[in-house]
């Protein structure tokens, strides 16, 4: 009786394996072996026996003719059955051509010796062999068959294979169907060979079938098995080797004990039908499942995207495996997370850690933690891993601080344990939207995180983050190198002490601005700063300002506006690059100096615009830029910028205005002077000169220009100056200056004269003195006459008098001092001298050279020529006691006793 099947596949020449068709519920059909009666066709061979003469060739012709294909067959004989398979011997046809008669036809099979009587049928069939044999067609070809190796077995040099054939492609065949992801295929290599290698379908897998009598397939698996096979059994494919099955790169793991790899038994590679990629329909038909580490493999090809629409379909469709899969997710871009936006432009503020940052919303100025989806950074607690932990953190400061990025927060990590919930993001900067986290990874500074099978919760861009972590691993990049890498040096911290913070401080004075990057933020004012080329931690104070105090524990209260002082500052400058001026250090070891960011900013500046600091005058008026503090300051109070919120000009003035009356005390005004001339006649005086301002950088460009200028010029016959004039003199030094004269005496062609930028006065012949040109006459004098506030010296017709001049002139000419204006008479001005340089001026707010001239018994009082003097109390007291101290020394003009004068 005739019966219907299909041909799964030809065993050789003259042997077929017949299947039926899928029940109706999908059942996988039953499977019969047929040996076509009375012909024989060449053997096979196996990995133990070499094939024989044409059997590849035989079985390719009946392979070509029949797989595939529906086929009508008659069983004459039942054989015993193989591994429950039956068998039989009989006759086949496809579209009524019977194939044994198409073997004989074309010399690919034999007629076997018959010990019965020859039918009609047995006579055609030798008479087709004899045609056959007579053409020399098939295996009576008499030239033989074509020299031929074939490999059963993998290839020992495992490597080396894959090294020379990676990515290329490769005709082949299917010659078995282990499951549905797992193939045996017959690669035809250029040079004529057959190589049989096992392939493992790259990103995907099927459930595993079994293989042994007494094991149990997987759900799904004889499915997946059947569709494989029904579409590639015995077809002709493309394969595309791509790596070994190594496992997922594993970081941190030494490569010093490693030992050559044993050969493998399958490679992982990509088999191409015309038809298209059987891994991709086997996971749009719900029978595989995408493996997430091959994603490296595929990245190149875009084969993990589309792997990864058809994982959708499937789940679409809860086909088979993905029966109990979880609906897609629908990711919007609306208020879904916590009320906050879940995509959002932000500027990176703060950098936590390899795989955690912060972030400000640029809409509502929110600060977010965010953790980087998918990514596990090294860890700093782990001696292992702390280099790299450092080197990941420092890569992310320099690409991301200060920032813009695009932010688009994919799913919460839950709380677990000691770990806080977290918002878990895709970070996108620059012009071409680069992944950070991508870009981190494929630095070898991190690793993609091995997410559950059905976790949902991951990267957008998961198969990108595995590409670019198998891409580090096969580089040997970063933690994936094999090096151990010893952990970095703990930075010393310079400003532990104030004795180790003051060995630095000159040094630091030399070098200028130094190049470091802001650690922490403590207040608007105090910064952590780093320095990287020598691995030193300091603390930074601004100078010329104050900054609000923060709470720095619970039961303190912040000074207002001190937190937002504080957030200001760390959101400007927290982890920023920057240069710091160092002037001084302080008490507590900290540095007194400038902050500047983008080379120009200067922090203290800044604050103080944002009325977010105040200018400190004492230390103010001493720096170069008091001028833009000052400017920045009235900008802040006209603007009525948070510290100066209820600021009230007209309140202040009337508040100020008291002070201005003629004896009452001023405003402290420290500034930094060097004594340029000390005159005793008429009476005692000197001129100062008010250093770091723009007057003296312009006087000092004058000068050279001024010293040019008269080497050219001669003095115009018959010039006479008179009282009054501004003229170029000649000084005792040979020198050109700028002076105003006093009087002239044409009678004796002289002229005396005050030289307006220094102060002292000379007598000058009219052949020295020239008419002032005008350009040099914008320049004010830099010149200020002054006198000692509180205090005179002894008087001329005393014997001490000359001395006390000595003394003042010791102390105080051509030094650089800080003075103090306590009252202006006019232009003069009443100065408190301090020198710095004197360990008293530290503990003693009220130390000065004025009091230690009343000490030593020099000066006295000046009780009428100081009316102000009720308006400094504290003051009136320390020169007393100095003037007790004198009388009960017998210093100075005290020797002989108390001569002072009664008032």
């Amino acid at each position: 009786m005739a019966m219907k099947a299909i041909v799964k596949s030809v065993i050789s020449g003259d042997s077929l394996l017949l299947r039926g068709n899928p029940g109706p519920q999908g059942q996988i059909p039953k499977e019969r072996v047929l040996h076509l009666a009375d012909i024989q066709a060449p053997r096979m061979g196996t990995a133990s026996r070499e094939d024989e003469d044409w059997a590849f060739e035989s079985r390719e012709f009946l392979r070509a003719l029949a797989v595939g294909k529906p086929v009508t067959f008659t069983s004459t004989h039942s054989l015993p059955p193989s591994d429950d398979v039956p068998r039989d011997i009989g006759t086949a046809e496809i579209n009524g051509v019977d194939l044994a008669s198409e073997l004989l036809k074309n010399g690919w099979a034999k007629l076997k010796e018959m010990k019965r009587e020859p039918t009609e049928e047995d006579l055609r069939k030798k008479e087709l062999e004899a045609e056959a044999r007579a053409a020399g067609k098939g295996i009576w070809n008499p030239h033989g068959p074509k020299a031929r190796t074939t490999n059963y077995m993998m290839p020992t040099d495992s490597q080396g294979f894959i090294t020379e054939w990676k990515g290329r492609p490769i005709d082949g065949l299917v010659e078995q169907v282990k499951d549905g992801s797992t193939l045996r295929i017959r690669l035809l290599m250029p040079d004529g060979e057959h190589q049989f290698v096992n392939i493992a379908l790259a990103g995907v897998r099927c459930p595993r079938v079994a293989s042994k009598p007494g094991e149990t397939s997987e759900q799904w698996g004889e499915e997946a098995k059947f569709f494989t096979e029904s579409r590639l059994l015995q077809r002709y494919v493309k394969v595309q080797l791509l790596s070994l099955p190594n496992a997922a790169p594993t970081p941190f793991q030494s490569g010093a004990n490693a030992t050559a790899p044993p050969p493998a038994s399958i490679f992982i590679g990509t088999v191409l039908h015309p038809a298209g990629n059987v891994a991709e329909h086997l996971v749009s038909a719900g029978l595989a499942r995408v493996v997430d580490w091959h994603a490296g493999m595929l990245a190149s090809s875009g084969g993990m995207e589309r792997l990864r629409a058809a994982e959708k379909v499937a789940k679409e469709k809860r086909a088979y495996l993905y029966a109990n899969a979880a609906a897609p997710s629908t990711k919007s871009n609306g208020t879904a997370i916590n009320g906050n936006s879940r995509s959002f432009d932000a500027t990176v503020v703060r950098i936590w850690s390899a795989d955690q940052i912060s972030v400000v919303d640029r809409e509502t100025g929110k600060e977010r933690r965010l953790q980087l989806s998918s990514t596990r950074g090294p860890r700093i607690s782990d001696p292992k891993q702390a280099y790299w932990a450092q080197e990941a953190r420092e890569f992310l400061r320099k690409r991301l601080i200060g920032k813009h990025v695009k932010v688009h927060v994919d799913f919460i990590r839950p709380r677990e344990g000691e770990f806080e919930e977290r918002e878990c993001a895709t970070v996108r900067y620059g012009g071409q939207n680069s992944n950070i986290a991508e870009q981190l990874i494929e630095k070898g500074l991190a690793s993609a995180v091995r997410h559950k099978r059905d976790d949902e919760d991951r990267s957008p861009d998961y198969d990108k983050l595995m590409a670019a972590e198998q891409a580090a691993a096969a580089e040997g990049r970063g933690i994936h190198s094999g090096k151990d890498m010893p952990a970095p040096k703990q930075p010393l911290n310079i400003s532990e002490s104030a004795h180790r913070a003051t060995t630095f401080v000159n040094g630091f004075k030399r070098l200028g601005r130094i190049p470091a990057v802001v650690e922490y933020v403590a207040a608007g004012s105090r910064y952590k700063i780093f320095l990287p080329k020598d691995n030193q931690v300091l603390t930074l104070v601004l100078s010329g300002i104050r900054a609000p105090r923060t709470a720095r524990n619970a039961s303190e209260a912040s000074e207002p506006y001190g937190p937002e002082s504080a957030e200001f500052a760390t959101r400007r400058y927290m982890q920023r690059d920057v240069e710091i001026e160092i002037h001084d250090s302080d008490k507590s070891g900290g540095f007194i100096g400038a902050l500047y960011y983008n080379k120009t900013e200067n922090a203290a500046v800044t604050l103080v615009k944002e009325g977010l600091a105040t200018v400190h005058p004492y230390s103010a008026d001493n720096l170069p830029w008091a001028k833009q503090l000052y400017d920045a300051e009235e900008e802040a109070k006209k603007a009525k910028r948070n510290i100066w919120k209820d600021y009230d000009e007209e309140a202040e003035q009337a508040v100020v205005a008291p002070k201005e009356d003629e004896n009452g005390p001023l405003k402290p005004e420290y500034l930094d002077v060097i004594v340029s001339d000390v005159r005793t006649k008429p009476h005692f005086g000197f001129s100062i000169q008010i250093l770091n301002t723009e007057g003296i950088a312009s006087l000092e460009k004058l000068m050279r220009e001024f010293s040019l200028h008269h080497k050219t010029v001669a003095t115009p016959p018959g010039f006479v100056p008179k009282a009054g004039d501004l003229v170029s003199a000649k000084f005792s030094d040979g020198q050109w200056y700028r002076a105003r004269v006093r009087r002239s005496s044409p009678i004796k062609k002289e002229a005396e004269v005050t030289f307006i930028d220094y102060g002292n006065q000379d007598t000058v012949g009219f052949k020295d003195i020239r008419p002032l040109d005008p350009k040099f006459r914008s320049l004010p004098g830099q010149a200020q006459d002054a006198r000692l506030s509180f205090v005179k010296l002894v008087a001329p017709e005393s014997e001490y008098h000359d001395e006390a001049v000595d003394r003042f002139r010791a102390l105080c000419e051509g030094r650089k001092l800080v003075a103090n204006i306590d009252h202006k008479e006019g232009q003069l001005l009443h100065l408190r001298l301090i020198d710095p340089s004197d360990p008293a001026v530290a503990q003693d707010p009220y130390a000065c050279i004025n009091v230690d001239l009343v000490r030593e018994g020099l000066a006295t009082i000046d009780k009428k020529g100081c009316k102000y003097l009720s308006a400094y109390p504290a003051m009136v007291k320390k020169l007393q006691e100095a003037l007790t101290t004198a009388k009960r020394d017998r210093a100075g003009m005290f020797e002989f006793g108390d001569i002072e004068e009664d008032d």
